[in-house]
């Protein structure tokens, strides 16, 4: 496993200045997922890749490194950053799971990155400058190219962040942009913890607009947070790249350059999936990473008769498996008329056979505990509507759905039923959801305008430990799925 020592680096050849190409590495969204699953992802396999390429090359990543697994949770993002450091990551920038431990954890992360931290948009609140150990871009030299890397971090952090403000992304990038252009960069790539998925007809993304506004200008964008996979998605004369999630693979890009000016001419991209039989594993990264391994991740705490998916088995079908598990473990451990799962929360699938507390805590990394409420009919109805846009984002146990979509991407024709009976506008409903949706945070906003004390605490147990209690029960058999229909 090699390294290359990071920052503004002048190195000289004997060959002509500039090459005819500068390779490009991309992850995001790794999520503290160090090792393999089902032969496939892992530190390892991504360093034995970077080994077969070429010798110089950039590794960039999108942020959302710190949090998702024991390993994350338990050293607050610092085996991730350690982890990042011997892989020789150059720089990366901030996902909104950077500051799930506080601003002091995110700090310290900071302190130890041996890579560049960038971030055009995050400064301190109290001066409006950049915090020690955030740059808003970096000019790295590559193979004799000078190669511009901008940061723009994500703007909604899943913690509440005081110390710091997240400005707004486009704006950002619009003011760094001459500064880079002063030192007449090769290529300017922009490494951003948002997704192209989010542009959409009708509700533009400032991704999007980077295309639309300052193509030709910037001609790379490697981005994140939607654990979607771009490969080769041009908007006129940008190239977007988004690599999935949780260390499953790595995005190649070549960027070709001018070999007299060295300026940029194109770009294009690959994704590498990690499968280990392909890749084979860098013995001294594997190494590295198991020394990071919590002991008791690895604890089986039950069986699961089948895998239960994180997508949806049947056809129109818009929930999974393993989500309606999820609701469906919340209402055996609260009782209610419905449990509501956002699906966002739950992060993979459940393999085959035994089930360890690391599958379960990959599956949901979060502390949440759980809330109830009692609410009406009307309420529950602009939930459900508000949860099937721009995809399904929430499944329920308790409750079934059916629905069309328009043109437009708008729901109509929405049917809901609460235990087999027809939704009832007028009447009330008790229901338990997990902290973060009950708080009014993401998918959840709605709840921010129940009246005060609506929402109330509905048990002291976490998430993850009514998960793994729901085990006792014995093996546990992939819940019957269809709730939400598609027509």
């Amino acid at each position: 496993m090699h390294k290359i020592f990071l920052g503004l680096v002048f190195v000289f050849f004997a060959f002509p200045v500039f090459a005819k190409t500068v390779t490009l590495y991309h992850t995001s969204d790794t999520h503290g997922f160090f090792y393999p699953r089902s032969g496939q992802g892992g530190a390892a396999s991504l360093a034995a890749v970077l080994e077969s390429g070429p010798k110089e090359y950039l590794l960039l990543d999108s942020g959302d490194f710190a949090e998702g697994t024991l390993e994350t949770q338990r050293s607050k993002g610092l085996k991730a950053v350690r982890l990042m450091n011997a892989l020789g990551y150059h720089a990366a920038t901030v996902g909104n799971h950077e500051f799930a431990y506080g601003d002091e954890a995110f700090c310290a992360m900071l302190a130890t990155a041996e890579f560049s931290v960038l971030a055009a948009n995050l400064t301190l609140s109290e001066t409006g400058k950049y915090p020690s150990g955030i740059l808003p871009y970096q000019i790295f030299e590559v193979d004799g190219a000078k190669i511009a890397v901008i940061g723009l971090a994500n703007r909604y952090p899943n913690k509440t962040v005081r110390a710091y403000t997240l400005g707004h992304q486009l704006a950002a990038l619009k003011e760094t942009l001459p500064a880079v252009e002063q030192q007449n960069p090769s290529a300017v790539v922009v490494l951003a913890h948002d997704s192209l998925k989010d542009d959409r007809k009708g509700s533009p993304n400032y991704i999007g607009d980077i295309a639309r506004q300052l193509g030709g200008r910037v001609h790379v964008v490697l981005g994140g947070h939607a654990h979607a996979v771009f490969q080769n998605e041009r908007r006129g004369a940008v190239l977007f790249v988004e690599s999935g999630s949780n260390f499953q693979n790595v995005s190649k890009i070549t960027v070709k350059l001018d070999d007299k000016t060295g300026k940029f001419v194109s770009a294009r991209s690959k994704l590498i999936p990690l499968v280990l039989k392909k890749t084979g594993e860098d013995e001294a990264a594997k190494t590295f990473a198991d020394s990071l391994r919590e002991a008791d991740a690895d604890v089986v705490v039950g069986t699961a008769l089948s895998a239960l998916s994180k997508r949806p088995s049947k056809r129109k079908s818009a929930d999974s498996a393993v989500d309606d598990w999820v609701a469906d473990a919340m209402c055996r451990y609260a009782p209610a008329d419905i449990c509501i799962h956002n699906t966002g929360g739950g992060r993979v699938g459940l393999p085959k056979g035994n089930v360890t507390r690391r599958d379960l805590i990959e599956l949901y990394p979060f502390d949440n505990s759980v809330v109830s409420a009692q609410v009406s009919g009307a309420f529950l109805r602009k939930l459900v509507r508000s949860g099937l846009t721009p995809w399904n984002r929430m499944t329920y146990s308790g409750l079934t759905v059916s629905f069309k979509k328009t043109k437009n991407g708008d729901v109509k024709n929405l049917k809901i039923w609460v235990n087999g009976e027809t939704l009832q506008d007028d009447k009330a409903y008790t229901i338990v959801t997990n902290s973060y949706i009950g708080s009014g945070r993401g998918e959840g906003k709605l709840f921010k305008t129940l009246p005060q004390g609506t929402v109330r605490p509905a048990g002291d147990k976490t998430m993850r430990r009514i998960l793994e209690d729901d085990f006792k029960r014995g093996p546990l058999a992939p819940p019957k799925t269809g709730r939400i229909v598609q027509k």
